[in-house]
């Protein structure tokens, strides 16, 4: 059986702007492996949302976004792409990164240039660190994945604070650095996504937001721009979050599900999800000894 890192491997380097959706945890994780897609974005900013009930500003841990991947991993086959903000330190805590997302199951690693504490990259009020200190960390993460397969996805987020010229410059020594794949965030044009695409020897990803900063151009424009990958990485999230607050409002004023039934997946389709059937299966394989 080919590794999730060879696999997701093959992914970027088709460079077909595959979707990659985003999972907080392992019943989102279920939905888009039962839906087809051929990978999950494991979101450092779904965690901080659905966890801590907190903003994306670099508040969630290594130790509590291994536990989500780990359990992610248990849940779903597809590769696993994580979401590991700024690797939780300097280069050294690097190191310590690396070696605990990749025993939790990690095919591959996202990592990014700005100051601690990072924010979301759709924010206001960025800083990027030196560039020496980036490329150090991104070193660190080369020498230390077991799996040479293991992807190292490279994130800047210069382009806010020193243009796009700067951020692509950043991205070509982080290629030099080691990294697989890198990631010019929040570019704010078509043109902009077109440069980076062309200017970059490697695969690039793609961040789209809903009510973010970058075009959403549709998978088909950026397969022909060359994008390895272009994350919706909380589209589920978003989704859950209006149909849970309408239903649990119309609940609060009705006091009944009634009016909102529609708006609910049912029992049968819940215990599908969660593979309930394989859990029934091992209690009748295991019952009596």
């Amino acid at each position: 059986m080919t590794r999730p890192t060879t696999t997701l491997k093959t992914i970027l380097n088709r460079r077909a702007a595959t979707i990659f959706a985003g999972a907080a945890n392992g019943l989102f994780a279920r939905v888009i492996e039962d839906l087809g897609y051929e990978a999950v974005y494991v979101t450092g900013a779904g965690v901080a949302n659905m966890y801590l009930g907190a903003p994306d500003i670099g508040l969630t841990t290594l130790t509590e976004i291994a536990s989500h991947v780990a359990a992610i991993s248990d849940a779903v086959a597809i590769p696993m792409l994580v979401d590991a903000d700024t690797g939780f330190g300097n280069a050294v805590n690097m190191v310590r990164t690396v070696r605990v997302l990749e025993r939790a199951g990690a095919a591959g690693l996202q990592i990014e240039d700005q100051m601690f504490p990072k924010k979301c990259g759709h924010f206001d009020g960025k800083e990027v660190v030196p560039v020496e200190e980036m490329l150090a960390k991104i070193k660190a993460a080369v020498d230390t994945r077991k799996d040479g397969d293991l992807q190292i996805v490279a994130r800047t987020d210069a382009r806010a604070t020193l243009g796009l010229q700067a951020a692509i410059d950043r991205a070509g020594a982080m290629i030099e650095a080691g990294a697989d794949v890198t990631f010019v965030e929040a570019p704010t044009s078509a043109d902009e996504l077109a440069q980076i695409a062309k200017s970059l020897s490697v695969p690039q990803v793609a961040n789209i937001v809903f009510g973010g900063r970058t075009p959403e151009l549709g998978r088909q424009k950026f397969a022909e721009l060359g994008f390895g990958c272009v994350l919706y990485a909380n589209a589920a999230l978003q989704a859950a979050l209006k149909a849970s607050h309408e239903v649990l409002m119309a609940l609060k004023r009705d006091g009944s599900l009634a009016s909102v039934a529609d708006r609910l997946a049912g029992f049968e389709v819940r215990q599908q999800i969660v593979s309930k059937p394989t859990y029934d299966e091992l209690e009748r394989r295991y019952r009596g000894g």
